[in-house]
């Protein structure tokens, strides 16, 4: 599996939370397009000639869904033509709920876009005003019925837990309005503060005190038993699936597949290396238009790729193999991470599969981060 993402940076206001590259300003949005579609160009032989896995093809931002569906479809076209895509197995775009009218979401399913994520976060509107969303309850429930309606079957909601004010008894009544929405994947993240956000700045002036951590765990393990015993499969640390409707594209993320990635701020990976582009608007298009560099690099260790690895297949329910890591980084690798994981199995926190898969029990996924750092090695 490859994937092709293409940030579109542009949102009509920040969220108090969000650090993704965006501006609130759609000034020059048409020379951004036009960049994007260099860019394509520029990067038609990132992908060995002789791959020919199936491809995925991601909008995210910002917010897309700020672009017309027309838009969408240049764009989109584009990508398949300068990639050699007969047809993309999975196109998402990431939409805001008050964007979507009826209208809308027919145009957009005619592109050739085949999911959508819906950025519902809450179903409360104490809290959708503090994360400063621009949508409201009524809407993010109306985006989703609205999207069925036009067509759409696979569809999946973002929701947050573990802000400040949030108390549990809340948290319950969002997963009970998300059930009813009836969706076939959920992703559910824990508020994170980052220092360059709005929430990080109050939080510096000590205007803002993180969730107590053992009520985040109750929020979590609320959020895990609810869906699971709704059918769905808690397959990665934060996102939720119905059999067959697992997140393709970023599946692959994790899988350690190589990626595209379009646009201001956008990551790509190959296997070897990586690279990110400018973050910032006018510098990205300004150094395209000239035939400047536009991006920065570096090549992977092998012990930046091992710890890439333990970082992005402990998140799964599908793990880490030990033999994975004995073909790709050696013996010293693989008796390393055996015995830095042997408290862990020892304690439950790891369980081992018959065919040497490693991988951390859903419930125990809140403490995954500390379970992870331990096996990383020490940078080259």
């Amino acid at each position: 599996m490859r994937g092709i993402y293409i940030h579109i940076p542009f949102c009509k206001q920040l969220c108090a939370y969000c650090d993704f590259y965006s501006s609130i300003s759609l000034e020059g949005k048409d020379d951004m397009l036009q960049a994007l579609l260099h860019e394509m160009e520029l990067r038609r032989n990132y992908f060995p000639a002789s791959n020919q896995d199936p491809v995925t093809l991601y909008f995210g931002g910002g917010t897309p869904s700020l672009l017309t569906p027309q838009e969408l479809k240049l764009l989109l076209q584009k990508a398949q033509a300068v990639f050699n895509v007969k047809e993309f197995v999975e196109v998402t775009l990431e939409a805001n709920p008050d964007d979507l009218s009826p209208a809308c979401l027919e145009a957009l399913l005619a592109t050739g876009i085949n999911r959508l994520s819906i950025g519902v976060q809450s179903f409360t509107p104490a809290h959708l005003q503090w994360m400063r969303r621009r949508h409201t309850a009524a809407q993010a429930a109306d985006s989703v019925k609205y999207a069925k309606a036009a067509g759409f079957v696979n569809l999946t909601i973002d929701l947050m837990y573990g802000l400040p004010a949030l108390r549990t008894e809340e948290w319950a009544h969002t997963l009970r309005q998300a059930l009813e929405l009836d969706v076939p994947h959920i992703s559910a993240y824990h508020l994170t503060i980052e220092p360059r956000t709005l929430l990080g700045k109050q939080a510096e002036k000590g205007l803002l005190q993180p969730l107590d951590e053992e009520e985040s765990e109750r929020q979590f393990l609320l959020l895990h038993h609810t869906l699971t015993q709704a059918g769905y499969v808690h397959y990665e640390v934060s996102n939720f699936a119905r059999p067959g409707y697992e997140a393709l594209h970023n599946s692959a993320y994790w899988q350690q597949q190589p990626y595209i990635g379009v646009g201001p701020s956008a990551h790509s990976f190959n296997g070897v290396g990586r690279q990110w582009n400018k973050a910032n608007n006018k510098q990205y298009v300004a150094a395209l238009a000239q035939g400047l560099p536009f991006f920065d690099s570096e090549t992977l260790t092998p012990t930046m790729r091992y710890n890439e690895y333990i970082l992005t297949g402990l998140r799964t329910a599908q793990g880490v193999s030990h033999a994975y890591i004995r073909q790709h980084f050696g013996e010293q690798y693989a008796g390393y991470f055996s015995k830095q994981s042997k408290f862990y199995l020892q304690t439950g926190k790891l369980k081992q599969l018959q065919d040497g898969r490693i991988y951390i029990p859903s419930p125990h996924f809140f403490v995954s981060d500390a379970i992870i750092e331990s096996l990383f090695l020490a940078n080259d």
